[in-house]
Parts: structure tokens; sequence; C-alpha cells
């Protein structure tokens, strides 16, 4: 009989001999590689449960030794650990919770499913669907080929055939900004490759270099390589085909392009581009740009210390995100437009023509056309400068598309969830065929690592993986910040006045329900409300079961969000 005790603790209550039964033992009095070996057969989430017993298990559990052995059951063709406090946990984290899911909007059956998994990716970084494939690139910069990954079975969904490896040394890599996939022709990479030596010199050096690859056939037709003092870690595009623009962020926070006409890259003769430095790092030498983000027509950046700053090149975006053309010059179209928000922003999705921010305290905020409601304000109008979507907090990842958008949240449970706003014609809000002018659960069951999405026209994509070095980094909001706040989360104000504050909270929602003419409309319309407020998954799924037996009762006919079962 072996059992664990804590020298610390003292022997256990009842623990005398019992007949018939040996002296126990502990557990500690093993030699540690043999426990480390025994533990590094469980299942991942058991090992971290093992690890929150007691003192002595989690150091045991949390040692390099067994995520080490776990790494090398996961990923057995992995070396190298790769860097950071706990490369073991961290390399076996992220190959334990990496995977492509996918749901169509058409079809007879919408389930989710998931695609054939790269034995050989360490984890799953980032990833971009195009027209016929999916493109993957993991922590170790190999980017994959999901190849034929849009086929249709006869039940309407769709798997990855077969993978190949694309390329290695991949920082990033990027396609057509617009959100129809049957644009994205070619595959933009951003990499570093090892140079010749030069004259006298007995070693080679590493450049950055951006390769273009056809999608549909992973060929490469075009590369353009950089000096060895420029290192690029992030690159975007702008512009259509004949005046595509790459626009590539150095290190040191500077943005460089470069335009490209993608008429003549499939044509074999040499082709000749300048790289200039932006305006937003010639204008303002002082700024370091973190991150961006574009669309066919404008560029968002986000430096070091959460500003942003926008660039508009065509009057209609710039009407639709501002609500005027006062200050917009044709001739001036890199102009850097400053947005203000109280506080710094984490990070940003931009769809055509409206934009979502999230800051350091978790608040959304959203700005530009609201055509569709696309902006989940709970109405359809246009929005010149951020407004915050106040029932929202903390975000895992948000997305903008063209008349709708995305947000991928955390419930207090560890569950994820999708919420979508906008318009929901072809399916793209699933169990909302209407659309909604405020952000409402889909009827879509996401994955419990999900850290990202991106929707096309046939199907949603949503990529799962944990970084244990990447966690969110919201703040809590500050007492000062609070007061004055037009209206906090129900959550919060149930927690400070659950009878005062709460009720009045709740009495719009009840002003809405009256004002709806038919039991059928007040059904649905409090459905909307169920989704709206934070409660959890069990309780939120009961109030829509309940609300469906009340309408198929009255005659009417309702549809809530499918069973786990199902």
């Amino acid at each position: 009989m072996v059992k664990r005790s804590c020298p610390s603790c003292g022997p256990e209550p009842g623990g005398e001999e019992k007949k018939g039964r040996g002296n126990p033992v502990s557990i500690q009095l093993f030699p540690p590689e043999l426990v480390e070996h025994i533990i590094s057969f469980l299942p991942v989430r058991d090992v971290v449960s093992l690890g929150q017993t007691c003192h002595y298990f989690h150091e045991v559990c949390d040692s390099e030794g067994v995520w080490r052995r776990i790494c090398h059951r996961l990923s057995p063709r992995l070396r190298e650990q790769g860097s950071g406090v706990q490369p073991w946990k961290r390399a076996a984290i992220l190959n334990y919770t990496k995977g492509l899911y996918f749901q169509t909007f058409g079809g007879r059956r919408r389930c989710l499913s998931k695609s054939v998994a790269p034995v050989l990716a360490h984890g799953y970084r980032r990833f971009l669907p195009t027209k016929d494939h999916v493109f993957i690139l993991d922590y170790t910069g190999t980017i994959f080929f999901l190849k034929s990954a849009l086929v249709s079975s006869t039940l309407g969904q769709k798997r990855a055939c077969c993978y190949v490896v694309l390329c290695h040394g991949a920082k990033d890599f990027a396609s057509d900004p617009r959100g129809d996939t049957v644009y994205r022709k070619y595959l933009y990479v951003l990499a570093t490759r090892e140079q010749p030596g030069v004259v006298d010199t007995a070693h080679s050096q590493s450049c950055d270099c951006v390769e273009v690859y056809l999608q549909s056939s992973g060929q490469r037709v075009f590369k353009i390589t950089f000096h060895h003092a420029m290192s690029f870690k992030q690159m975007v595009l702008v512009g259509l085909e004949t005046q595509r623009t790459l626009l590539l962020l150095t290190e040191e926070g500077k943005i460089y392009s470069l335009v490209v006409n993608e008429a003549q890259l499939d044509q074999p003769h040499s082709y000749t581009g300048q790289l200039t430095l932006r305006k937003v790092s010639h204008d303002l030498p002082h700024l370091r740009v973190a991150c961006m983000a574009s669309n066919q027509g404008s560029t968002l950046y986000i430096t070091d210390q959460g500003g942003v700053y926008f660039e508009v090149h065509t009057p209609g975006v710039y009407r639709d995100l501002f609500g005027t053309l006062e200050a917009f010059d044709p001739t001036y179209q890199q102009m850097p437009l400053p947005v203000s928000l109280p506080a710094k922003v984490l990070f940003c999705a931009l769809g055509y023509n409206h934009l979502g921010l999230v800051d350091e305290f978790g608040r959304i905020f959203m700005q530009g056309s609201n055509r569709y409601g696309q902006l989940g304000t709970g109405d359809k109008m246009d929005r010149g400068e951020p407004t915050q979507v106040h029932y929202l907090q903390r975000p895992v990842a948000l997305w903008c598309g063209l008349n709708h958008s995305l947000v991928l949240s955390q419930r207090s449970d560890f569950s994820k969830e999708l919420l979508g706003c906008g318009c929901g014609a072809r399916g793209r809000l699933p169990g909302w065929p209407r659309g909604s002018a405020s952000f409402v659960k889909l009827h879509i069951k996401v994955p419990l690592y999900a850290s990202s999405l991106c929707p096309t026209r046939e199907c949603l994509y949503m990529l799962s993986g944990h970084d244990i070095e990447h966690h969110p980094a919201y703040r809590d909001l500050p007492a000062s910040r609070v007061v004055g706040t037009p209206k906090p989360s129900l959550g919060a104000e149930a927690a400070q006045d659950p009878e005062g504050v709460a009720a009045q909270a709740c009495e719009p929602y009840l002003g809405q329900i009256h004002s709806c003419p038919t039991l059928q409309e007040c059904m649905e319309t409090t459905k909307v409300i169920v989704g709206w407020m934070p409660l959890m998954a069990t309780q939120e799924d009961f109030f829509w079961e309940a609300l469906d037996m009340l309408q198929r009762a009255f005659g009417g006919v309702g549809q809530g969000p499918p069973t786990p079962d199902s």
C-alpha cells in the first residue's frame, strides 16, 4: 500500500494500522525520478489537477522533468524546447491544446469539426484561410499547407485532406486583406534566410526577406531580400492587386512600405521595388509601433504606449469611420490620424468600414458604420468616435468583417462562447438569421482552448491553443474611473448592491419586453436579453429551454440553442 503523507501536517486522524493491512508507505520515500516518470503517463489535464492537491504534488507536477517526458510523448520529433521560464511545460501545453476547428454555414448538418493536425507542428500560432486551402504557422516558424481544406462532403462538412510543409524560418504571413477568400491568390511570407558569405567572409549571415507563393499550388513566384541590418517582425497588406502595398514593421517600431504589382509576379523577369519609410514613422519619429492591422482601404497602428493612429485611403471609408469628410485630404492619404481613448489599447480588429478596440481594462470600443448593427450598440446609428459596448468585458478575441462582428468570450467557469452582431444573412450568425444590433450568443460549440477566429463566406474557423507565457494583460478598473461610467456590467452591479443597483439595471430590459406587441415578439426579445446577461452556461441554457417550452405551449415556434447532445 502506497500512501502520500505530508511531514508538515503530521499523521492523519484515524491513520492507525488496520487489521489485515500493512503499514502505509509515504510516496515521498520514492526516488523523484520514479515519481516523475509515473506522473508523466497521466493526461495533461490530470497532471494539472494533481498539482493542485498539495504542495508536494505541486512541485512534482510543475517540474521540467515531468513536462519534458510529456512533451516527448505528445511530440516525439520535437528536439528543442524553446525559451522561457518553463520551456518544456510551455511546449507540452502548446502541443496538447493545438487544433483547428470549423463549422460550415450551410448543409444539412451544422456541427463543429476538427481539421487534420500536422504532426510536425509545434503548437499553432496563426492561421490564414485562402480560396482553397488553409495555412498554419507554428511556434518554430514553420508554415504548413493544409491542402484541399474546403472540399465539401455529402453532409456539408469540410475536412482537410492532407498537409505539407510550405517553408521554414517564417516570422509572419499575409494575403489579400479583403474578407472574401476568393481574392487571396498569393500568400506573402516574411521569413529569415541564410545568405552566402561575401568575399573575405568565412561564414554566412541571415537576412530577412519576403517570399510570395501561389495559394493554389504552394509554388514560390517572387522573392525580395533586405539588408541584414534590417530586421522585421510583422507584415500586412493594403490596397488592391495592381497597387499592393506591403507594410513592414521593424523590431525598433518603424514602418516601411513596398509597392508590388501582383499582375507582374508570375511573369519571368526581374522586379525592382523601393523600400521607403512610412509617413507615420517619418513625421512622428518618437512613436514606436507595436503592432498593426489593415484592410484594403485603411491601416491602424498601435504604439507601445497603447496609442492608436489611423491611415484612411478612400473617402467612402473615411466618411463611414468618422462621419464626415472635412479633414480628408486625397493628396495626403498617409497622414496618421490619432484616435482618442481613455486607456491603453491592447489589440484591435479592423473591418471594411468599422473597427473594434480593446483597452487594458478589457473594455470594448466600436466605431464606424452601423448600418446592420455591426457595432453591437443596440441600435443602427453610425459612430464617428469610439463608443464603449458596456455589457461586454475582457474578450479573448475580436473580429470585424464586412457588416458583422464577432467576440470570443470566456465565462467564469472558463468555458468559451462566441457572440456576434450585425448582418445574419447566409448563416454568418448561426441561430440569428435576421441578425442583431446587439451582441448575442451564437449557436456554436466553442472549443475549450479557442484563442482566435476567422470566418469566411462558407464556414467559421477557430484556432485552439494556449500559451502559458502570454496571459491576458487585463487590469482591474480603478475605482476613480468606475464613477461616472454610463452603465457597468450587471454582474459587477449585483456584487455591489444586489437589491438596488442590479434591479435598476434590469428596468430597461423590462421596458423592452413590455413594448413588444405580441407574445411571440416578447419571447424572442426575452431570449436576446438572456444572451446579454452575464449568466452561467447552465443558467442560460435553462432559461432558453424554458422560453422554448412556453412558446410551444402557446402555439409559437421557437428554436433555442443546441443541446450538448446535439
